[in-house]
């Protein structure tokens, strides 16, 4: 890391566990003031009261550009701003293409890709402000490993993280030049509740068998990964990172 984050004003969606409770601490940490979006009221409203601080709870699901667009002007209202925004909300469903429940598809497209669009809508215009007055404004995806590899029974999901690749490539194309740094963070196997809510048992069954053959990563591995990425000077953007446990490859 080569500076703070102080003075920095954050908002992480997903908020309410795993990568997005972890990174939200880390941010904190470092001095940002953070804004914790999530669909449950009393994970991120607990989260906030451990972080203690400049932390704001913000119910929002990200489906829903309405709910987005008011939580913006939530954190707008109390803490001016924003600078940096990690677009972390996402879900994973497996299940044979031939078998799968269409509804877990509709999910995964609304969360995984409407619902990061809708996000960094919500908050361009503060990023464009703050880069056109010289400081330091990023949008994080926080994509998967998936979106470049193939994992039978997942099409779809790894779909929605190829999207998200591209779509990062080219907001940094777009923006980049206007002093917005767009990056991707593209984690492997981690322990998180992502996939909990699969409706195929045996897609269930043979996630827990595959995390639990490695020595997987924990949420704090990617929050360090996020946090050393917009910490990083202004001229400086860490565009496309991979981060997988060591037995992944």
């Amino acid at each position: 890391m080569t500076n703070t984050l102080e003075g920095r004003t954050a908002v992480v969606t997903g908020a309410s566990s795993g990568i997005g409770a972890a990174t939200a601490r880390q941010l904190a940490h470092h001095g940002a003031r953070v804004a914790l979006l999530g669909r449950r009221k009393d994970r991120i409203e607990e989260l906030a009261g451990e972080i203690g601080g400049q932390t704001l709870a913000v119910v929002a699901d990200v489906v829903d550009q309405q709910s987005v667009r008011d939580a913006a002007a939530t954190v707008r209202a109390a803490f001016g701003p924003v600078d940096l925004v990690v677009a972390n909300a996402g879900v994973m469903l497996a299940a044979p293409f031939e078998s799968a429940h269409t509804d877990e598809w509709d999910q995964m497209i609304g969360t995984n890709i409407n619902g990061l669009l809708y996000t960094g809508r919500a908050f361009i215009d503060d990023l464009l402000a703050a880069a056109g007055a010289g400081r330091p404004a990023d949008l994080v995806h926080v994509g998967s490993v998936g979106g470049h590899l193939v994992f039978p029974n997942y099409g779809v999901y790894t779909a929605t993280k190829a999207a998200v690749a591209h779509l990062t490539r080219n907001l940094r194309a777009e923006l980049g030049p206007r002093g917005v740094r767009v990056k991707n963070i593209e984690p492997g196997f981690v322990e998180t509740e992502l996939g909990d809510g699969m409706q195929d048992a045996q897609q269930r069954a043979g996630l827990t068998q595959m995390l639990g053959d490695l020595e997987i990563l924990g949420p704090g591995d990617i929050a360090d990964a996020i946090a050393y990425a917009v910490a990083a000077p202004p001229r400086v953007n860490v565009a496309e990172l991979i981060v997988v446990p060591t037995q992944q490859g």
